[in-house]
């Protein structure tokens, strides 16, 4: 809990790179939507809002004026959303401005979701850039008042935030987004993942070219790559990073079923076992699906919270429309489903494609699944 008192600068965690506050209801439930579309943001809102589960999704929670956490957040984040009024949010930020080059992106939205803004350092600082994604994510109107915005290519380090995506590594943002602005030959390389991620209304520059492989990427010798996969590069692959960056689009599904009262670490080390047997990174699980008796089932809870992931359940009546490769007629004397972990990742990823069947391990099963895109 952040206590705010005047005259004293308050503790705060940094994680991500941008800070998003709340100090309305409204904006809180907003708040805490955004939070799991756009992963790259530290979520704040005030106490007396508090739900419970603030410290599993790592919200800070606070006491006092919001104005009085302001300075620190100013100073340590790259940018600031602020789901605050915009005559509010000028009067607070007014005496701690420095100059165009130090300060913070800061962005703010309304209480209906419906306006996103750009209001500070928004060339240099980025705002108009993370005002479209974040516009894109809330399905809102983003609104740029600069009088030119040059903005007309890819924000790399904003790359598919708002569809989720996480970038691998922060090393090579920078030299990337370089390449990018100077127009140099930066390959772009898609293996899954939303497709509609340029959002301009004027074509891709010349110079950043859409290659259908990482090996014709490759053999073409890019300045620079952007790679959007699920899939964990091989050592041949990796010569792309050294001036590349991976993007993890949510695109695993992961259907799981486990004995009462098995341990968190026991559901993690099946899928950080299962995933890298697979060669697939685990920023790209999207779900963890289940049948609905286990609903209540607290590692299910725990895992799920604690990266974010949608916890999806599935009546016994759902998973049984499901085309099942192994039925079984134990499972179903028990729960009145013939499966649990393969029809609940074919579910919610619209498939009967399976990336792995059911596999048993310890005191759970799991089958894994990619969503279409």
């Amino acid at each position: 809990m952040i206590e705010l008192q005047e005259g004293v600068i308050p503790e705060i965690e940094v994680h991500k790179p941008y800070a998003l506050v709340a100090i309305t209801k409204h904006g809180v439930a907003m708040a805490r939507d955004l939070q799991q579309k756009f992963p790259q943001v530290d979520l704040y809102y005030m106490a007396k809002f508090e739900q419970g589960d603030e410290q599993d999704r790592g919200i800070q929670l606070f006491t006092g004026t919001v104005r009085l956490l302001l300075p620190a957040l100013f100073k340590q984040y790259k940018g600031l959303i602020l789901i605050i009024s915009l005559g509010a949010v000028v009067r607070m930020i007014a005496p701690i401005l420095v100059d165009k080059k130090t300060d913070p992106a800061v962005v703010v939205v309304d209480d209906k979701g419906e306006n996103v803004i750009s209001v500070l350092s928004g060339h240099l600082g980025g705002a108009n850039a993370l005002t479209h994604e974040v516009a894109e994510a809330m399905q809102a109107r983003a609104i740029i008042t600069t009088a030119s915005d040059v903005q007309k290519t890819i924000p790399v380090d904003l790359f598919g935030a708002r569809f989720g995506w996480r970038w691998d590594a922060e090393d090579k943002l920078t030299p990337v987004s370089a390449s990018v602005v100077n127009e140099e030959h930066v390959a772009i390389i898609q293996e899954t993942g939303e497709k509609n991620w340029w959002m301009h209304d004027t074509p891709m520059p010349p110079s950043i070219v859409v290659y259908p492989s990482i090996q014709q990427a490759i053999e073409v010798q890019p300045q620079a790559a952007l790679i959007i996969t699920d899939r964990l590069l091989t050592e041949s692959e990796s010569v792309l990073l050294e001036n590349g960056v991976v993007y993890r689009p949510k695109s695993i599904v992961l259907g799981m079923g486990c004995n009462r009262g098995t341990s968190l670490e026991e559901i993690e080390a099946v899928i950080d076992e299962t995933l890298q047997e697979l060669q697939l990174s685990k920023k790209s699980v999207k779900a963890l699906c289940t049948i609905s008796i286990k609903q209540d089932e607290v590692c299910f809870q725990q895992i799920t919270n604690k990266y974010g992931w949608e916890f999806i359940t599935y009546t016994p009546e759902q998973l049984n429309e499901m085309p099942l490769p192994n039925p079984s007629e134990t499972v179903f004397k028990f729960t009145g489903a013939y499966g649990v972990s393969e029809p609940a990742a074919m579910r919610y990823a619209k498939t009967t494609d399976l990336l792995l069947p059911k596999k048993k391990s310890g005191n759970a099963t799991i089958s894994v699944a990619r969503l279409t895109f």
